[in-house]
C-alpha cells in the first residue's frame, strides 16, 4: 500500500511557508502483530502543530525534518492483525499529513458513526472539547453569576469552554476576530457578550462587557488581547493557560518595555492563579466523563460546535497557514477521503 503524504522538509523562521514542507508517496511496511492498516478520512489542523514544526524545548517532542506532519485523524480500517478491531471500522488515530498510515491498534479507538458523526471525535468531542473541559472545570473552576472571558472564541476550545461557562451558571464573554465572528458568538454559541479584539476601541467594548470585571480567563491567545485583559481581572480570578497562539509565529522578543513586573505585581496584588496545561494530565481521570456530559449536552442542545471543513489533503498547508491567522471558521478538518 503506498501513501501520499506531507512531510516537515524544513523549519520555519516567523510563518511557515510552502517551502517548509513537502508531498511525497511512499511504500508503507507490512503489518506487524498488533498492527493497522488504516485509510485516512479526516485530518485535524490545530494550532499546536506551529509549536512541533519547532525543534525548541517543549511538552512535546519536534516533528523530524523528513517525516509527516503530526495530527489526529478519523480513519478506515482497510487491515488488521489484531482483532480488537475489524476491517471497516471507524476510528480515532494519530495518523498525520497523509492518505495511510499503520498504527498501533491500541492507541486508536473506535468510534460509532451512528451515535455521532465521526469528525466530531477532531473537535468537539475530541481533543479540542477536552481541552476546554478540563482547563475551565479543572483550573478556571466557574460559579454561578461569575464572568468568564475566553479569547479565539469561535475556535473549538473557545466556543466549549463559553458554552460550558454558560451551563456552570456563568456569564461568558468571548472575544473574537471581526464582526461575523462575533455575531456568531451572540447568536450561534449563545454567549453573553462577545468582542472584536481588531476593533480600535477593543479594550472599551471589553470593560463595556465585563463591568463586573473578570473571574476566569481562559487563555488562547496572549499578546495584546491579554494586555486588554489583565486590568479587568478581579481578586482570586483564574487563568487556565492553554494555548498563546499570537505568539507561535514571533522570531524576536515583541516591542516596548518589559511588563512582565506589572504582570507578576498583578498576581501578587489580586491573589490570581495562573496555570498552564497540556490536556493529557488530566485524560486518565476526566476523559469518560467528558465524552458522557458533552454527549449528552449536544443531544440536549446546551452544546453547539462548527465545523471548517477544506477539501483535499493537498490543501493542508494552505489551510493551516490560515488557521494560525484566524481565518477559520470553527473546527478546521481537512477532508481527506469520502
Amino acid at each position: 500500500m503506498q501513501s501520499t503524504r506531507i512531510v516537515l522538509a524544513s523549519r520555519p523562521t516567523g510563518m511557515p511557508t510552502a517551502e517548509n514542507f513537502r508531498t511525497e508517496t511512499v511504500e508503507l511496511p507490512a503489518l506487524a502483530p498488533g498492527e493497522a492498516l488504516l485509510q485516512t478520512l479526516y485530518l485535524s489542523l490545530d494550532p499546536y502543530m506551529r509549536g512541533r514544526m519547532s525543534d525548541a524545548p517543549s511538552y512535546a517532542p519536534p516533528v523530524r525534518i523528513g517525516q509527516p506532519m503530526v495530527g489526529a485523524t478519523v480513519s478506515r480500517v482497510l487491515e488488521t492483525t489484531d482483532d480488537t478491531v475489524r476491517s471497516g471500522d471507524i476510528v480515532l488515530g494519530y495518523g498525520g499529513w497523509q492518505t495511510h498510515s499503520v498504527e498501533p491498534v491500541r492507541i486508536l479507538r473506535r468510534l460509532d458513526p451512528a451515535a455521532a458523526p465521526p469528525r466530531t471525535a477532531l473537535g468537539v468531542l475530541g481533543m479540542p472539547g477536552f481541552t476546554a473541559y478540563s482547563g475551565l472545570l479543572t483550573i478556571g473552576r466557574p460559579q454561578p453569576g461569575e464572568t468568564v472571558v475566553v479569547a479565539a472564541a469561535t475556535g473549538p476550545v473557545g466556543a466549549t469552554v463559553g458554552q460550558l461557562a454558560k451551563i456552570r451558571g456563568a456569564r461568558a464573554v468571548g472575544i473574537a476576530g471581526g464582526p461575523k465572528k462575533v455575531a456568531l458568538l451572540r447568536d450561534y454559541f449563545g454567549f453573553d457578550a462577545a468582542v472584536d479584539h481588531r476593533a480600535p476601541d477593543f479594550a472599551e467594548q471589553l470593560a463595556a462587557a465585563t463591568p463586573d470585571g473578570i473571574d476566569v480567563y481562559f487563555e488562547n491567545v496572549g499578546g495584546a488581547v491579554f494586555d486588554a485583559v489583565l486590568p479587568r481581572l478581579n481578586r482570586y480570578a483564574r487563568i487556565p493557560v492553554c494555548g498563546l497562539i499570537a505568539g507561535y509565529n514571533d522570531t524576536e522578543l515583541p516591542p516596548g518595555p518589559d511588563r512582565l513586573g506589572l504582570f507578576m505585581s498583578m498576581v501578587l496584588r489580586r491573589s490570581l492563579t495562573v496555570r498552564g496545561f497540556i490536556q493529557t494530565e488530566f485524560a486518565a481521570e476526566q476523559y469518560p466523563a467528558f465524552l458522557a456530559d458533552t454527549a449528552g449536552w449536544i443531544a440536549e442542545g446546551r452544546m453547539k460546535y462548527l465545523e471548517d471543513v477544506v477539501d483535499g489533503l493537498d490543501n493542508a498547508v494552505e489551510a493551516f497557514r490560515g488557521l494560525l491567522v484566524g481565518r477559520n471558521l470553527g473546527k478546521l478538518v481537512i477532508k481527506v477521503a469520502d
